[in-house]
């Protein structure tokens, strides 16, 4: 059951940091929100801005390198619906990284979607799937596979005397 735990945490941390990239202005502690590309394409009347080339967007101990980061407004109050990272997605949050090729955010449902090779990483515990979904408010995930790509859990027990710094 702790290992279960261990791993709803360890998707918690992509929903955290899919969640700050969603509210531009409001992070979490007041930190800033920074992000920086190669360039930013703002569409007023389609509600999207788009960051494109070598994407990063940072605040505090959480960083989203992405090839292309798309943020879609809702059109009444200016709300973020939903955020998008296309291509070379990586989220790292100190021991924690999680890649896929493709990333979404859909911040009314609360749900967000790794897939195209995700594989999220903690110190050497690992998951892969075809698919990695978090369901933010109900502090949940599930990992999909196929037959081409299976859901595959790579977890180290944690015992006692185990020093973590001495394991190769």
């Amino acid at each position: 059951m702790k290992k279960i735990l261990a791993f709803a945490y360890l998707i918690l941390f992509i929903a955290v940091s899919a969640s700050f990239a969603a509210a531009p202005g409001r992070g979490s502690d007041g930190q800033p929100i920074v992000i920086k590309s190669n360039e930013l394409q703002a569409d007023t009347i389609a509600r999207i801005a788009t960051f494109l080339g070598k994407v990063v967007a940072k605040q505090g101990d959480i960083t989203i390198h992405t090839d292309k980061l798309v943020v879609r407004y809702a059109e009444k109050g200016g709300d973020v619906e939903k955020v998008e990272a296309f291509g070379n997605v990586r989220i790292v949050q100190e021991n924690r990284i999680g890649t896929a090729r493709y990333a979404v955010y859909f911040t009314k449902s609360g749900k967000i979607v790794l897939s195209g090779s995700p594989k999220v990483i903690q110190g050497k515990d690992m998951v892969s799937g075809n698919e990695i979904t978090y369901f933010v408010n109900e502090e949940k995930s599930v990992v999909t596979g196929t037959s081409d790509a299976r859901v595959e859990a790579v977890i180290y027990p944690k015992g006692k005397g185990r020093n973590d710094a001495a394991q190769p």
